[in-house]
C-alpha cells in the first residue's frame, strides 16, 4: 500500500506543472495586451554630436595637449601647429600697412602743397587780370590821344605792346591755374588709390592674423576627445581631419520604427528605454520628432524601385526621443550604444 508521503510526492509535479502553465498563460496574455498598448523596437541607439577637428592650414604639429578619450572643456586648446611662418606673415602685413599709411601721409602733404600752389597761381591770375585791364585802358586812351596828336606814335605803340604782353601773361596764368587744378585732382586720385591700398593691406593683415589663430585648435564645446594618432612634428594639410570631439552634454535617442508602427506614434508620448550594455539602467524618454524620410533615403546608394527589380520591404523611419532623466543616466550614456525602446501608445 502507498504511504501518505508517496501520495504527496506524486501530487507535487502536478501542482508544479499547473503553476508553470498559469505563468505561461499570464505571460502570453501580458504580451498580447502589451502589443496593443505599446510599440517597441530594438533598432535604436544613443546619439550625440561629434565634431571633427579639421586643420585649416598646412604645417607641422608643434604640440598635442590632449590624449585619447580625454575629457575637455569648451575653448580648451587641443593642438598647436608651428606658428613661426604665420607670425612672420603677420609681421610682413603690419609692415606693409605702415608703408601704406606713410604713403597716405605723403599723398595728403602733396595735396596740401598743390592746393597752396593753386591758391598762389589763382592770386597771380587775379593780379594779372587787373594789369591786363589797366594795360587795355591805357592803350585805348593812348589811341584817342594819338588821334588828337597829343602823344607820339611811339608812345601809342608802347601802350599796345604792354597790353599784348599783359594778355599773354594772363593766358599763361590761366594755363598755370588749370595745371594747378589738375595737380590737385591728381593728388586726390592718389589719395583714393592709397586709401584703397590701405584697405587691402588691412584686409591682408586681418587674414594673416586669422590664419595665425588657426594654429591653435580649441574644443568647440565640452566633451571627450576620440581616437588620435597625432605626434609632435607630424605634417598636416588643410582640410585634414585630426580627431573628433564628442559632446557629452547633449544626448538623445534615435529609434528606427517600422512604417507599420507609425500610425500609433505621436509627439509627446512617453517611452521606456533599456540599454543593452547596462540592462539595470532605465531611461525615461519622450517622442520629440519624426524624420521626414525613411532610413533608406539617407543611404549612400538609395534603392530605386523604378528599375523593375522591385521587392517590397518594410521601411523604417527614424524617430527622435529626448531623454527626460538625463541627470540620472548621463554617466552611462555613450554615443552609439544599442538600446531597446518601448513607447506607450494607449
Amino acid at each position: 500500500m502507498n504511504t501518505t508521503a508517496e501520495v504527496k510526492q506524486k501530487k507535487k509535479p502536478i501542482w508544479l506543472f499547473a503553476l508553470i502553465g498559469i505563468l505561461l498563460v499570464g505571460y502570453t496574455t501580458y504580451k498580447i495586451w502589451n502589443s496593443f498598448t505599446h510599440e517597441s523596437t530594438d533598432n535604436a541607439q544613443i546619439e550625440s554630436n561629434a565634431t571633427p577637428i579639421v586643420s585649416r592650414l598646412a604645417g607641422y604639429v608643434d604640440s598635442v595637449a590632449v590624449k585619447d578619450y580625454q575629457e575637455v572643456k569648451a575653448g580648451q586648446v587641443l593642438l598647436t601647429i608651428d606658428d613661426r611662418e604665420y607670425q612672420l606673415a603677420v609681421d610682413q602685413a603690419q609692415a606693409d600697412l605702415l608703408s601704406a599709411n606713410a604713403d597716405m601721409s605723403n599723398a595728403n602733404a602733396q595735396l596740401k602743397s598743390t592746393e597752396v600752389n593753386r591758391n598762389v597761381v589763382k592770386a597771380n591770375l587775379e593780379t594779372q587780370k587787373i594789369r591786363t585791364d589797366k594795360a587795355k585802358s591805357d592803350w585805348q586812351r593812348d589811341q584817342s590821344l594819338l588821334k588828337e596828336n597829343a602823344i607820339t606814335r611811339k608812345q601809342a605803340d608802347d601802350s599796345k605792346s604792354l597790353y599784348e604782353t599783359a594778355q599773354k601773361q594772363l593766358l599763361s596764368s590761366q594755363d598755370q591755374l588749370a595745371y594747378a587744378e589738375s595737380q590737385i585732382n591728381n593728388s586726390k586720385a592718389q589719395i583714393e588709390k592709397v586709401h584703397a591700398l590701405i584697405k587691402a593691406k588691412q584686409a591682408a593683415l586681418k587674414n594673416a592674423e586669422l590664419k595665425l589663430t588657426y594654429t591653435k585648435m580649441v574644443a568647440p564645446y565640452s566633451g571627450k576627445v576620440g581616437k588620435s594618432n597625432l605626434q609632435k612634428g607630424q605634417y598636416v594639410q588643410p582640410g585634414q581631419t585630426l580627431f573628433n570631439v564628442i559632446n557629452n552634454e547633449q544626448f538623445w535617442i534615435t529609434a528606427n520604427f517600422k512604417e507599420t508602427q507609425l500610425e500609433k506614434l505621436k509627439v509627446g508620448m512617453n517611452a521606456s528605454v533599456l540599454m543593452d550594455g547596462y540592462p539595470n539602467i532605465k531611461i525615461q524618454a519622450k517622442v520629440s520628432d519624426f524624420s521626414d524620410a525613411t532610413g533608406a533615403r539617407f543611404a549612400l546608394l538609395p534603392p530605386d524601385n523604378s528599375t523593375g527589380n522591385f521587392v517590397k520591404v518594410t521601411q523604417r523611419v527614424p524617430v527622435k526621443l529626448s531623454i527626460e532623466n538625463i541627470a540620472e543616466v548621463k554617466p552611462y550614456l555613450k554615443a552609439g550604444l544599442s538600446v531597446t525602446v518601448e513607447i506607450k501608445t494607449n
